[in-house]
């Protein structure tokens, strides 16, 4: 079977988040199951220097506006296809910002043009290559799946899934004639939102599935709270929504090979990971004590609950506790985090910025691992943590409370706790989840026992790929019925 995934960051070439370590992983652990995937990516600068040779395999003369190529290229076992748009990719700045911070004001047109290249790969413009499945990744691919509903490839079935609702790509309604499509894409069964044109709103309405990244996040998007505006349409839908939870690629996240640690260790060795509990201490200037060490690797946002650890961070401190923190974002909150480093020095450390290497060392070296987020689709630095010894704190919500077990008395007993769960998701609630980890701090047979207990969690992409090879075979059948 030949899919044709449509994302807009791929790790390892280019990463802000967990959508692109989704992409980068899935297509690897599909082979197992006998699928091929080739992966459709926009070329940023950050991309063409890392492709090695590269073969040109098809051009648009005027693909929105701009002339384009797609370079096919193997990287790292993935097998990659680049939409080469200078005028749409090759600008200074991320993704989606400039070097400000301010969002590309041509972002509309930057990805409805990957979308369009990933409809006409389905439709055939590849000489020796053709989907028989696309699956698109958030708003900035889910065009792919309203270009082919209007343009006569309905028949092929399309993949929507959401890593994150809250991003939405909805533009004003001027930019529709720009978008070559026809005028019955305009409706409130296309694109139209609220007299806007809604990228993912169109691509969850004429997807043949929806795809969200953990069950319990599917199952919270039905609801007001979590729906961002979008609920009616995916209750509507609910017959063809699935949550399938992430993995993560065991091999880059492997303590025991992970060459951006001090000191490699197994779950048969965690005292070895004192070495690099010392090194993250030395990183972030921390003090050398037996304090538990508490890490955050976050987007610093308020969706991430990170206001949550600034109000705590002075009792955190006052418990004999440590805080290392890693991340960019919302100005506020990062001065209210240095603010606490200033305060307590030696007890809190802050590095302002993303740094994947780092977040290895803090992984292997820290003892928990802060996740009060407010909604979370997935997460993965939960699973970095389960894999790594470093017992997560997250609150009960979406792909966190599906992948950690709270460590209650009846989890306890039976040996299979795996972290900590709060809620509600407020300081309180935060703080309570604390004192229960304080008290396990102080009895280290338990600690080492739910360490040990997340070090054997299947956190591979074997089951979840499973899961989509069996989505993607459903698919199938229906599209050619026997």
């Amino acid at each position: 079977m030949n899919i044709l995934s449509v994302a807009s960051e791929v790790f390892p070439l280019i990463k802000t988040g967990g959508l692109a370590d989704v992409a980068g992983a899935l297509p690897i652990a599909l082979a197992g199951h006998g699928m091929h995937m080739r992966t459709l990516m926009p070329g940023y600068p950050a991309v063409m220097q890392r492709l090695g040779s590269v073969e040109v395999v098809a051009t648009f003369d005027d693909l929105l506006g701009e002339p384009a190529r797609i370079l096919a290229t193997r990287h790292e076992d993935l097998d990659i296809l680049v939409l080469d748009a200078p005028g749409f990719f090759d600008r200074p700045g991320g993704p989606y910002t400039d070097a400000t911070g301010k969002d590309f004001i041509d972002n509309w047109q930057r990805f409805a043009a990957l979308s369009f290249a990933g409809a006409e790969i389905a439709r055939g413009l590849l000489a020796d290559w053709r989907p028989d499945i696309v699956h698109a990744h958030d708003w900035q691919a889910a065009m792919t799946a309203v270009y082919m509903r209007y343009t006569g490839l309905q028949h092929i079935p399309t993949v929507v899934t959401v890593h994150n609702l809250a991003f939405q790509g909805q533009f004003g309604a001027d930019i529709f004639p720009a978008l070559g499509l026809p005028p019955e894409a305009f409706t409130v069964d296309g694109l139209e939102y609220y007299g806007d044109v809604g990228f993912l709103k169109g691509g969850l309405r004429t997807a043949w599935s929806i795809t969200t990244v953990s069950p319990t996040y599917a199952h919270e998007i039905m609801t007001a709270d979590y729906g961002m505006g979008l609920e009616g349409l995916i209750n509507a839908r609910a017959s063809d929504l699935v949550g399938i939870v992430n993995g993560i690629d065991t091999a880059v996240w492997n303590p025991e090979t992970d060459t951006n640690i001090a000191r490699p260790y197994a779950a048969g060795s965690l005292k070895q990971r004192a070495v690099n509990r010392r090194a993250l201490a030395e990183r972030f200037n921390l003090e050398q004590d037996d304090g538990p060490v508490f890490c955050v690797i976050s987007r610093l946002t308020w969706q991430k609950g990170i206001d949550l650890i600034a109000e705590v961070a002075d009792w955190i401190v006052d418990q004999g506790g440590k805080l290392a923190v890693l991340g960019s974002g919302d100005q506020g909150l990062e001065g209210a985090l240095l603010a606490a480093a200033s305060r307590h020095r030696g007890r809190i450390g802050i590095v302002i910025g993303y740094n994947e290497p780092l977040s290895h060392l803090m992984q292997a070296g820290a003892d928990a691992i802060l996740i009060p987020s407010r909604f979370e689709p997935c997460g993965l630095t939960q699973l970095y943590g389960l894999r790594y010894g470093c017992i997560p704190i997250v609150a009960r919500t979406g792909g966190l409370a599906d992948t950690v077990i709270d460590a209650n008395e009846a989890a306890l007993s039976a040996r299979v706790a795996t972290g900590f769960q709060f809620t509600p998701i407020n300081a309180e609630g935060l703080r309570q989840a604390l004192r229960r980890v304080f008290k396990a701090w102080r009895e280290p047979k338990i600690w080492a026992r739910i360490q040990n207990q997340g070090m054997k969690s299947d956190v591979s992409w074997e089951n979840s790929a499973a899961r989509y090879a069996d989505l993607y075979s459903s698919l199938l059948s229906r599209a050619n019925p026997s």
